[in-house]
């Protein structure tokens, strides 16, 4: 089956404007046709595997139920349109937590992979920020880039670096995850 990792802040759902948490689903709001790329995605055979840092349980800003809850929304919505997330992995860690699971570390993924039997060869992260690009890297899984969210400092990051570091790029970018989906349809 083929399968896409998606992150979830910036990529489904808009950052807070202030950089902050989306603490709960009053926070919450879908990017533009996203609930349509995950729709079509569905309907055209992918599997699709949320894996989202939520630092802010780790920080005491928000607790693992109100994200249980927040995620049981967005699935609802998500199904209500026509589309199925099959998983959703996430990080509860403080950034100094030093856990393996938390972005740009492919804990989540690895665990994913593993769990799933998924030949990563054949898979896409897409993410909006240098980590997501470096942990799907690191999981050995080809990073796409998308514009929303953290996208657009990720990109100039990834184009004005001094460091040819090919861990920071992306293999393709796209402005939103709609037209990643509609790339990925046509592979």
């Amino acid at each position: 089956m083929k399968t896409i990792f998606l992150d979830r802040d910036g990529v489904i759902n808009k950052n807070p404007s202030d950089y902050g948490y989306v603490c709960n689903w009053t926070d919450f709001t879908f990017l533009p046709n996203a609930l349509e790329a995950i729709r079509d995605l569905t309907h055209n055979g992918f599997r699709i595997i949320v894996a989202t840092n939520q630092a802010g349980i780790g920080k005491g800003i928000y607790t693992e139920q109100d994200l249980t809850d927040i995620h049981c929304q967005m699935l609802t919505e998500i199904e209500e349109t026509g589309g199925y997330i099959h998983k959703i992995y996430y990080c509860p860690h403080h950034p100094d937590a030093g856990c393996e699971c938390r972005k740009p570390k492919p804990g989540m993924l690895i665990q994913a992979a593993r769990e799933h039997n998924i030949d990563v060869s054949k898979t896409f992260y897409i993410g909006d920020s240098i980590t997501d690009i470096q942990a799907a890297r690191r999981a050995d899984i080809s990073p796409i880039l998308v514009l929303t969210g953290h996208g657009r400092d990720s990109y100039n990051h990834c184009i004005n670096s001094d460091s040819t570091a090919k861990t920071d790029k992306p293999n393709k970018i796209f402005t939103n995850l709609y037209t990643a989906s509609r790339w990925l349809i046509q592979c």
